[in-house]
């Protein structure tokens, strides 16, 4: 079987998941299968449907039109069920794309062989052409059709022999630099940063977009919008604090967890003052700001502790929040990751609404990040809005945990290095997540970019830091000389370009499905996976073990 990048390709058609199954299962070992390559030039933007590495060859790029196509002496056409007949152009497509992947490659610095065998072809895996059919940019030997797929390895290593010259042709070497060079193995320190800024500014822009959402909602006062991981449900949030603040109304920010609640008061701070929300944290931090405890007695089991945040901590918040006075009152809430909230919590929330009945509730969530053993629902009516664009990962890292998402997504994200998973039994990942750190460094990420995370035990690295305090602890996500390191459990609605994730769970638990999701889907650029194979079967299910490559 050949390389092939990406192991699992996410496919626009059945035409060219065919053309690249019947590719896999001809070419050999050594060779190359790269699916959906992009590269752009002074002219336009190109994507080269299946690129074929023939080792002893040379570099064919395909075009794949399924459904019925064919020539009319001066044009080509292509005709599908239900639709008229449109004019295309597959041979132009693939020439210009090829030529221009051709050039990328040839000038990175990286390319040391010179000009090698390079063609292009035209795979019609519905279609039949006559023997006879030739066109001046287009032979007869340059179309694969219907009739001819189980040749299709060797007549397209033969459109490369075919090749005019004397040029060399494509061995180990050239196979070895190729791949590297476009799957960004060979990327300098500063090309893996920026080619993560320029996806970054991508998916800022990209979600920016998105909030024209909150103009459509701007006569609702409560509302509970969901989605998944990267959908902009956090950047959603904010945004909306922030125009009901500006609009002159007192707003909470809420969430559950230290991490984010840091994170949301660092980004909030950089605005102007009409602009920050009145209250930005977590959620019992509002109560002890009412007078409610700080805390349980450190004394307590862990199911009494529990009971404690859970229930006891929500009931004295609801006394105190019906107290409070005119001016501590919020006209509106806005609740971040809302699925941590338990039942109980929603009482104190709507309590200190100046208007409980009327009063802002804006929700934002994600039911399959239900990580912790708690359930609570709002009990009051809100209208449900779905985000199903995900635009904060990379396609690689989102088709990867895509299947534990509970709904289908847009995948709208840039492109970027293959998640890596290498496997190794739960008491090996810390070790081999901390070698993989070392990796990633030398291979051009800064230490600022980089997150391990843990699904078990805590890395002895983080139980070191938060033996200072939350407050320290959390002032080393914003480190730009450290790497950070946490648990899945404190990093939800946070990302980072990179991230290692060490399954160290000893055994699948309650919430092992929903703690994989969290931590395959925190990287925005580059993901590694240290753990049992078996693991993430059982968790995770085939799918997602079939898409780490397992």
């Amino acid at each position: 079987m050949p390389q092939m990048y990406p192991e699992t390709p996410r496919f626009a058609s059945s035409a060219e998941q065919q053309v690249w199954n019947l590719l896999r299962d001809q070419l050999l070992d050594e060779d190359v299968m790269i699916f959906g390559q992009r590269v752009t030039d002074h002219q336009k933007d190109h994507e080269v449907d299946i690129l074929v590495a023939i080792n002893g060859a040379g570099i064919v790029c395909v075009e794949v039109k399924g459904g019925e196509v064919w020539h009319d002496g001066v044009d080509w056409f292509q005709g599908r069920t239900g639709e008229p007949p449109k004019v295309i152009n597959p041979v132009a497509q693939s020439r210009d794309a090829c030529y221009a992947l051709r050039e990328y490659v040839e000038n990175r610095p990286e390319w040391t062989l010179g000009r090698l065998r390079w063609d292009h072809v035209v795979a019609l895996p519905h279609s039949e052409l006559p023997g006879s059919f030739s066109a001046p940019d287009c032979p007869r030997w340059k179309v694969v059709d219907r009739t001819q797929l189980a040749d299709l390895f060797p007549l397209i290593r033969r459109v490369s022999h075919k090749k005019e010259g004397d040029l060399p042709f494509l061995g180990p070497i050239g196979i070895e630099q190729l791949t590297s060079i476009l799957n960004g193995r060979s990327l300098s320190q500063r090309d893996v940063v920026a080619q993560a800024m320029e996806n970054e500014s991508a998916a800022e822009l990209l979600t920016q977009q998105q909030s024209v959402l909150l103009g459509a909602i701007g006569l609702l006062n409560r509302v509970e919008i969901r989605g998944g991981a990267g959908s902009g449900k956090t950047y959603l949030a904010v945004e909306q604090s922030r125009r009901l603040t500006k609009a002159g109304k007192r707003v909470a920010l809420i969430c559950y967890s230290h991490g984010l609640a840091s994170y949301l008061t660092r980004l909030t701070g950089t605005w102007k003052y009409k602009e920050r929300p009145a209250y930005v944290g977590e959620f019992h931090r509002l109560g002890v700001g009412w007078g409610a405890a700080e805390g349980p007695d450190e004394n307590l089991r862990s199911d009494e502790s529990q009971h404690f945040w859970e229930h006891e901590l929500p009931a004295q918040m609801a006394e105190l929040a019906e107290q409070l006075d005119w001016g501590r009152r919020f006209d509106a809430v806005v609740i971040d990751e809302a699925q941590d909230f338990a039942d109980d919590w929603w009482r104190p929330v709507l309590a200190c609404l100046r208007d409980p009945d009327e009063g802002g509730v804006y929700v934002f969530s994600d039911e399959a990040q239900r990580v912790f053993d708690r359930h609570g629902d709002p009990p009051v009516d809100l209208v449900p809005l779905v985000l199903d664009q995900n635009m904060r990962n990379t396609r690689q890292i989102a088709t990867t945990f895509s299947p534990l998402v509970g709904q289908r997504m847009q995948l709208k994200g840039g492109d970027g290095p293959e998640v890596r998973f290498l496997p190794c039994s739960p008491a090996e990942a810390l070790e081999r997540a901390d070698d993989e750190v070392d990796t990633l460094m030398d291979e051009g990420w800064r230490p600022e970019d980089i997150a391990l995370l843990t699904t078990g035990s805590r890395h002895y690295e983080q139980v070191a830091r938060q033996q200072e305090g939350p407050t320290a602890y959390w002032g080393t996500f914003w480190d730009d000389e450290q790497v950070f390191y946490g648990h899945v459990l404190g990093f939800k609605g946070l990302e980072r370009r990179v991230v290692v994730l060490a399954l160290n769970e000893t055994k699948p638990r309650d919430r092992s499905k929903e703690r994989l999701y969290v931590g395959l889907s925190r990287a925005r650029d580059q993901l590694v996976v240290c753990g049992d194979p078996e693991f993430v079967r059982e968790v995770g299910g085939p799918d997602v073990a079939k898409r780490l490559g397992l």
